[in-house]
């Protein structure tokens, strides 16, 4: 198998799993290790994987993006802590925006139903879970339904948003960088989640330390526009102190 074949079904390998390890593509491939480490490393040269100790996991890109169900079963103790501290630091806002994704649907699930809370959001599932508290106003953004993330984009979302003062909005990214900011694979996404940005008082990010490092399509926001960056032990702490003097305050649960 040549080089260029190789790295295509590596890449393919690891998009399927959502993460592989060095010697197991190895043992597959029949090739030797220091073959896949030097694959590996051209991949993330062109941004399609990101490196870890041992092994490597998939960047989400213009040509591909994990759906909801993946997003269900990865790290999920992770964003359930993440997602705690994000309803936490929520405090006492009135109005809130709540992004697509795993970890800000796990926010509907752990926000105290103790008062009256307006829930704006274009994500399907996350609006369904909302309306489960009576107390909550859910504000469903209406426009075309993208089949992969059940979240809606289009001009009649941004222009929704646009009308709108939000107290906190909580963010998702599939790529957080300190050079490229916070982007997504898809950019009717990205202008979404830019006008949420916009139409906020405070702006949380929250997210998974894989997704530290990673740049994708469209980008949507800078980090100093973040109030807040909340993610998991995994970020080491050196790097979550180099993206706390960009601007926000960054904890790890």
């Amino acid at each position: 198998m040549r080089g260029e074949q190789r790295q295509h079904r590596i890449l393919a390998l690891v998009r399927e799993s959502g993460q592989s390890e060095v010697s197991a593509l190895a043992e597959l491939l029949d090739v030797a290790p220091e073959t896949v480490r030097r694959d590996l490393t051209e991949l993330e040269r062109r941004g399609l994987v990101k490196r870890t100790h041992g092994g490597a996991y998939p960047v989400e890109s213009a040509g591909f993006e994990t759906d909801l169900a993946q997003r269900e079963t990865r790290h999920v103790e992770s964003k359930r802590r993440i997602a705690a501290e994000a309803a936490r630091m929520i405090g006492q806002a009135e109005t809130i925006f709540v992004d697509e994704g795993y970890t800000q649907l796990l926010l509907a699930q752990l926000i105290p139903a103790d008062r009256p809370l307006t829930v704006i959001t274009a994500s399907l599932p996350t609006a369904a879970a909302f309306t489960k508290n009576p107390e909550n106003t859910v504000l469903l953004l209406g426009g075309r339904v993208r089949g992969r993330t059940l979240a809606t984009v289009g001009s009649w979302v941004t222009q929704m948003l646009s009308s709108f003062v939000i107290d906190v909005a909580v963010m998702g990214a599939n790529g957080i960088s300190r050079e490229f900011g916070l982007t997504t694979p898809d950019p009717v996404v990205a202008d979404v989640k830019a006008q949420a940005i916009k139409s906020a008082r405070r702006c949380i990010f929250a997210g998974v330390h894989t997704k530290f490092g990673v740049s994708s399509f469209a980008r949507f926001a800078e980090i100093s526009q973040l109030e807040t960056v909340i993610t998991d032990t995994g970020l080491p702490v050196a790097e979550a102190h180099r993206y706390s003097l960009l601007g926000p305050t960054v904890v790890r649960v």
